[in-house]
């Protein structure tokens, strides 16, 4: 059965890692969200995506704020027609902040993560959770190879240990429970071969219902699909 409270089990800072397009911003934010909900407490959200100029979680910083979520990341406090790769100081607070609870998002590919690099020193293994968000529908990382190799990258470039796996497997607005169940069996087969955890199955809120994925371990996470405007899939 499925932990809806898997995410006491992680560290005080949580880290989302993945492929271009895996969705770990949107699983980053919808934590966020979720943890806010629950009045679980101090709140911060770093954005460390310096590459990918779209779908940032930034982007989110209204909703997130209102929620009493933190944002930092940029040194921009509104974004600027030209995308500088400018990270603003107030980010260490939050990592030195022994009672604040921190969701980073991460770069994407090895390449994107290498920014993690710059701030070894807050990511502690006492202190960090550090996850791989899987799509079994990208086409980087759609076959065990890819997957293997993909994460293999990420921990080799910032040195950092990948505690466990995130299955994101979807098809936007066209998902349904077979396609979150075809991606939890294929992140069973990664953690088999990587010998690292499960941590969750993340499903499209108001698409897919949660009890249509009660026979999964692991955790659920409900997703907003809060990064993706309306207007992209006409």
């Amino acid at each position: 059965m499925a932990d809806e409270r898997f995410h006491e089990r992680a560290g005080r800072k949580i880290v989302f890692t993945g492929h271009y397009g895996s969705g770990k911003t949107e699983i980053a934010v919808s934590l966020a969200l979720l943890l806010a909900a629950e009045n679980a407490g101090k709140l911060a959200l770093i954005d460390l995506d310096i590459v990918n100029p779209f779908f940032r979680s930034r982007e989110m910083r209204e909703a997130l704020e209102a929620g009493g979520v933190c944002v930092c990341g940029s040194v921009f406090r509104e974004e600027v027609t030209t995308e500088l790769p400018a990270l603003g100081a107030n980010l260490r607070a939050p990592l030195e902040d022994p009672a604040c609870r921190v969701i980073v998002d991460a770069g994407g590919n090895d390449s994107g993560a290498l920014i993690l690099n710059q701030f070894r020193e807050y990511f502690t293994d006492e202190e960090t959770t550090m996850l791989a968000v899987v799509n079994a529908n990208r086409p980087d990382t759609g076959s065990l190879g890819g997957a293997l190799g993909h994460i293999a990258a990420i921990e080799s470039a910032t040195g950092l240990r990948i505690a466990g796996i995130v299955n994101n497997s979807h098809l936007l607005r066209e998902t349904t429970a077979g396609t979150v169940v075809m991606g939890y069996e294929f992140c069973k087969r990664v953690c088999e071969a990587t010998g690292k955890q499960l941590w969750c199955s993340c499903y499209p809120a108001g698409i897919v219902k949660p009890e249509e994925l009660s026979g999964l371990d692991g955790g659920l996470l409900p997703l907003g699909l809060r990064m993706r405007p309306t207007w992209l899939d006409c």
